[in-house]
């Protein structure tokens, strides 16, 4: 059996990595210090919460200088990390090797898939839940659904069947960006706005007016992209996920709450600066992005 190999033991590369494992899967991850080897090994391995139940999982650990081929490799940091994260394990891929691309927003991916051609590039869209609740000790939020797609080969890989197993909840998409870009354009309707207003995502819909309008050129974007699927229904959709997520801050918030780099340029830079090649004027967007640069430059986080 191929083995798995995750790089990045954040939440989601956490839950992917101890789902395999207990399914049987050969499973290993790579951290990126000898610290946080250590600490992992004194941890005796990853502990995965699910309806209430918690098993810890003895899944083998090494660094990225490790000397064993990859053949399979889950790339689960965050977008501004994901280039130097593959090239730290570049000299280990196999030819063919299969780059599970498990990142928000866009634009990461593709610097990915053209650096090495030589790999096939699967880039995933996931909704699911997860949360860590101290050093690889993973919880599973939230049920939800992870969309795989090839923008270069729409032909399923024959691994599927081991996600299945291993109960992660898999569809294959055969238009994966329309997936990213929908996804994108609901977190840059949702996502700087808490920021702006430092608020949870329920309290946006005192700022209806505002959304909607980022709503309407988010849609226009999209269609000028060749993503007219990605735009219907964007505005109901991101009213919905308000009101569903209401109590929650977004991933964005937190992030500038805890004093942490975003992944604005993967986000809502991805978005203007595709309005700009496009010759688009959206300035309900330009304005939204020039005044979250100014709020993370006040708090020393940086803009890119």
């Amino acid at each position: 059996m191929t083995t798995w190999h995750v790089l990045g033991a954040g939440s989601l590369g956490s839950l992917w990595a101890a789902r395999l494992a207990r399914a049987g899967a050969p499973v290993r991850l790579i951290l990126r210090n000898p610290e946080r080897l250590a600490a992992y090994q004194a941890a005796g391995g990853l502990r995965l919460s699910e309806g209430g139940e918690a098993q810890r999982l003895g899944i083998p650990a090494e660094l990225a200088d490790a000397t064993t081929p990859i053949t399979r490799l889950l790339v689960a940091c965050k977008a501004y990390d994901a280039e130097a994260a593959v090239a730290s394990v570049a000299s280990r891929l196999a030819p063919r090797c299969d780059l599970l691309l498990l990142q928000n927003g866009l634009g990461s991916q593709q610097a990915v898939a053209r650096r090495w051609p030589q790999a096939r590039c699967i880039f995933v869209s996931s909704t699911e839940g997860a949360y860590r609740q101290g050093d690889f000790d993973v919880v599973f939020a939230g049920q939800g659904q992870n969309w795989l797609g090839d923008p270069q080969d729409t032909t399923p890989p024959d691994w599927l069947a081991t996600l299945s197993a291993a109960r992660i909840a898999h569809q294959w998409s055969e238009d994966i960006l329309a997936r990213l870009w929908r996804k994108l354009a609901l977190n840059c309707a949702i996502n700087p706005l808490t920021v702006l207003h430092d608020c949870r995502n329920g309290e946006l819909l005192a700022h209806r007016v505002q959304v909607l309008a980022l709503c309407d050129e988010l849609a226009e974007l999209l269609r000028a992209c060749g993503q007219p699927e990605a735009a219907m229904g964007l505005a109901d959709e991101v009213l919905r996920v308000i009101e569903s997520t209401a109590a929650n801050y977004s991933s964005m918030h937190q992030d500038v709450a805890r004093g942490q780099r975003t992944e604005i340029a993967y986000l809502l830079g991805h978005a203007c600066a595709s309005a700009a090649r496009l010759g688009l004027q959206l300035p309900a967007l330009a304005a939204v992005q020039q005044r979250l640069h100014a709020e993370l430059l006040r708090r020393g986080l940086p803009v890119d």
